[in-house]
């Protein structure tokens, strides 16, 4: 039990600096970005419904959890939830052939430009722990729009008891994460995010007890 409450005070330390908390603001579209979780359908289906936006992109096909999960996409699956939720179906755009962040930036922006839609400001809507990695990617495209990231407003705790993954999965996938935010600006998929040195060691601490299942 020590050593649990140690990795996830670990694991803590970096959903902190994963999350980057924004102040949602109005925006001329909302790009929901997809995953195994529902809930970021929910909480995007609540910020339409609040009137921040008048249109929602859900994007993705089929990731590295939802493969074997669902027999539609995740977009498809994240637009009918949203609504159920009471977003008409006029207000969606559905884009279902991406399996990464950049692909749900790129494919997203294209078919808004195939439909003559130019947004000039975005609400992005991801998994708390993938806010600052959805922030970085939509800025390696797009460096100068207006945007604010939020995704569902819950505690660490509470999302891992919430969610239908393993504690081993989960730990692997935070150090996965923060893991990208790290290398994949070199590789030209994001701008640069500077890395506190406490966040980092944190980090190689959970992979060196055996966390390192989403490191590529």
């Amino acid at each position: 039990m020590q050593s649990e409450d140690r990795n996830f005070q670990l694991a803590q330390k970096i959903w902190n600096y994963l999350c980057l908390n924004d102040e949602v603001k109005q925006a001329d579209c909302m790009l929901v970005l997809g995953s195994h979780d529902v809930s970021v359908a929910e909480r995007a289906a609540d910020i339409y419904l609040e009137g921040l936006t008048p249109l929602i992109v859900f994007s993705g096909g089929f990731g590295y959890l939802t493969q074997d999960l669902w027999n539609v996409s995740e977009a498809e699956t994240f637009a009918e939830i949203a609504i159920k939720r009471g977003v008409p179906e006029s207000a969606i755009l559905i884009e279902n052939k991406s399996t990464n962040t950049g692909e749900n930036v790129v494919f997203s922006m294209q078919l808004l430009k195939e439909r003559n839609i130019t947004p000039s400001s975005f609400i992005l809507v991801h998994k708390p722990y993938m806010e600052r990695r959805t922030f970085a990617t939509f800025r390696n495209y797009h460096k100068e729009v207006p945007i604010s990231v939020t995704s569902p407003q819950i505690s660490m705790t509470d999302y891992f008891s919430s969610v239908d993954i393993s504690y081993e999965t989960f730990l692997s996938t935070l150090v996965g994460d923060l893991y990208r935010i790290k290398t994949y600006s070199s590789k030209g998929f994001q701008i640069p995010q500077e890395i506190p040195e406490d966040v980092w060691d944190a980090c190689n601490e959970l992979i060196a007890l055996g966390f390192d299942k989403r490191i590529n």
